[in-house]
Formats: structure tokens, sequence, C-alpha cells
């Protein structure tokens, strides 16, 4: 039961938060509607129709999902950190660390961050879920022994993978 509410909490949070931030920007609020996202086209002949019929809070909740996405910047997902510190020169560490993984990984992009209260971090890749990144983990633990993965949000990934 514990384990249960504490999800209820985050999930109470996470709505508090994006009503905060859909009254916060509602002057740049766009309307959309699912009707959208199915444009209807002319129909011919052998084809069916596509007919929505919905309640109209369907949109506005679609509208303010679509809203609390742009809000975030990005999506939820996992990054690998492979370094993390707090020294006097960890920004420079950070940066030495950044570009021997470029030289290493050319095709794996690579992010350094700052954590409160005065850490740097570098952080690589943009996976959706562990599993997405767990072959890149492995292959990434050879040169780096004590990478490992995290939660964070991470950039849309791109839809033409061909």
């Amino acid at each position: 039961m514990r384990y249960f509410s504490k999800y209820i909490v985050k999930w109470f949070m996470s709505v508090y938060i994006f009503i905060s931030a859909v009254s916060f920007n509602c002057k740049a609020q766009e309307f959309i509607k699912a009707s959208y996202f199915f444009p209807v086209t002319l129909a011919e002949e052998n084809s069916g129709r596509l007919s929505i019929n919905q309640r109209p809070e369907i949109d506005t909740l679609l509208s303010r999902y679509i809203l609390f996405n742009k809000f975030k910047g990005g999506m939820e997902g996992y990054r690998i950190q492979i370094y993390r510190s707090s020294n006097r020169n960890a920004r420079e560490e950070s940066n030495k660390v950044r570009a021997q993984f470029i030289v290493d990984f050319p095709d794996i992009p690579s992010y350094i961050e700052y954590d409160k209260p005065g850490y740097f971090l570098v952080r690589v890749g943009d996976f959706r879920t562990k599993m997405e990144g767990s072959k890149t983990l492995y292959m990434i633990r050879k040169k780096y022994p004590n990478a490992y993965m995290v939660p964070c949000i991470i950039n849309f990934p791109d839809l033409d993978n061909n």
C-alpha cells in the first residue's frame, strides 16, 4: 500500500505542475483538436470514412498535454551518466571527459549539465526506455566502467529513422 501511495502522490504533483504550467501560459495556448491529427479527405470509391465522436473536453486535454510537453522542452526518458564531480576544476574535467567521449563514440550525443549545489555532469544518449539504452550502456561501460542509466528529460527523437 505504501508503494502504491508513493505513485499517487507523484501523479498528483505532476497534475498540479501541469495545471500551473497551463494557467501560467494561458495567453500563448493554441487550441488543438483531435480532428487536426486525422484530416478528412474526399471519399473515394471503395474507401472508408473516419468519423470522430467525442466530448469537447478531450480536445481541451489534448491541447493541454501538447502545451505541457512544449513547456518541459522534451520528453521523459533516460541518459547514461559517465561523469559527476563537484571539485574545484570540475568544469574543465567535464569538458575533457566529454571531448574524449566524442572521440570514442562520435555517433552518440553528449551533454554537459550543471546540477545544484555545484555538480558538473556528463550525460550521453537520448533513450525513451531503459531497454533501449541497455545495449549502449554495456558498450560505454567498456571505456567508462562507472557509467549508469539516469532518468531525465531527453530531446524528442527523430521521426525519420529509416
